[in-house]
């Protein structure tokens, strides 16, 4: 009867807490955006990044959104941006005018290769064509590596944005991921590793940027008795309500790390060993939350496919996932200029053709992680090469 029931990819986990803190909202009649969750919120997820401040915002595409606005990018501006991640990493460059780049990821860590970004900012700098931001992203949960891309986008005077999206509780060199850039972002959709439903944060020590995005999140209303607008704004803010799902959930994030590290390894342990399996790799001095347990299959040593085995786990009501698709070969993004690892080598191209996503969630039962490897082992024991 167990393996009938649906094993998700990253299924919400809630902690019990959650209704304390809408059950306040309702008795204080907090039930609009804003209100004392939303500023706690904030406050709290400000505190555990280790920076200054945070904006709660509706998602995290709003607020890389709120970011590009922040550092002045308009219409026939330039945003480098990682391709190996999801559109909504990209998606708000093009929102305000501007054209995407997108950059090659690296082997060590699957994200934006620093080789591949200098060589981008070193061409755009003779043309004088220097992009108004870097958009960097943490893949499912993996920080990049931040001393190498900091140290060259401020050579170049370039602003970094850190899509954290899916790295909260990571660590880079005993750093939470999210406070490197001039600007973090978090998701917490349902999928992430805490989440509030739908909604998101931007976070920085810059207060007075906060500040703005707050204005331009809740429409840019001006300081008048009267409604009025000088600029266009935007509704973004989050609720209340939701707010307070996010302060139980955060008060557990540190569990959910673990959860999901557990998982990986577990994982890591039953099939590491298999010829031709190879996992994301943890760069040495950082920490991810593994938010999704990543692997590739090599097609010298495994005749299935990464489509094949979905296929199969999809039979045995196992939900599993190609690695994301790179952003410079999706159709919205055609004809938009793409830097390889080498000019020879696309690195996030050949994640896309080898990787899968494993069931990760952090309520995932032991008999549940047993059933995925126990399907996962027979599939490729029909398909792998002896040599």
């Amino acid at each position: 009867m167990t393996d009938r029931i649906k094993i998700f990819l990253s299924p919400p986990h809630m902690t019990g807490n959650e209704q304390k803190y809408i059950n306040q909202a309702f008795e204080t009649n907090w039930i609009a955006p804003l209100g004392p969750n939303v500023d706690a919120f904030e406050q709290e997820l400000a505190e555990y990044v280790g920076v200054r401040g945070a904006a709660a915002v509706s998602s995290g595409t709003a607020a890389i959104h709120l970011a590009l606005r922040l550092l002045g990018v308009k219409r026939g501006d330039r945003v480098f941006c990682s391709s190996l991640t999801f559109t909504a990493s990209a998606n708000p460059i093009v929102y305000e005018g501007a054209e995407p780049v997108f950059i090659d990821s690296e082997p060590d860590t699957w994200n934006m290769s620093p080789k591949a970004l200098e060589r981008a900012l070193n061409e755009a700098k003779k043309a004088n064509q220097l992009p108004k931001a870097v958009i960097v992203v943490n893949l499912y949960g993996q920080s990049a590596k931040m001393d190498e891309i900091m140290e060259i986008c401020d050579s170049y005077g370039v602003a970094v944005i850190e899509d954290a999206a899916e790295s909260l509780g990571s660590e880079y060199k005993g750093k939470k991921s999210g406070s490197f850039g001039k600007f973090g972002v978090f998701s917490f959709n349902g999928n992430k590793i805490i989440t509030t439903s739908g909604g998101g944060m931007l976070v920085s020590d810059d207060i007075e940027a906060l500040k703005k995005a707050r204005f331009l999140a809740t429409q840019a209303r001006d300081p008048a008795p009267h409604y009025q607008h000088s600029q266009v704004g935007y509704n973004y803010r989050m609720s209340n309500i939701l707010a307070g799902v996010g302060r139980a959930q955060l008060e557990a994030i540190d569990d959910r790390v673990e959860a999901r590290r557990r998982i990986f390894n577990h994982y890591k342990e039953e099939l590491g060993d298999i010829e031709g399996i190879e996992f994301m790799p943890e760069l040495e001095g950082t920490k991810s939350n593994h938010w999704l347990t990543t692997l590739t299959l090599d097609p010298n040593y495994i005749k299935t496919t990464p489509y094949e085995l979905l296929d199969s786990l999809a039979e045995t009501n196992i939900e599993a996932r190609p690695v994301w698709k790179p952003l410079h070969l999706q159709p919205v993004f055609e004809g938009c200029k793409y830097y390889s690892y080498r000019e020879d080598h696309s690195i996030s191209d050949d994640l896309f053709a080898r990787g899968i996503c494993l069931p990760s969630g952090s309520s995932m039962t032991e008999e549940q992680q047993v059933r995925v490897i126990k399907t996962i082992k027979k599939n490729l024991s029909l398909k792998t090469i002896h040599k």
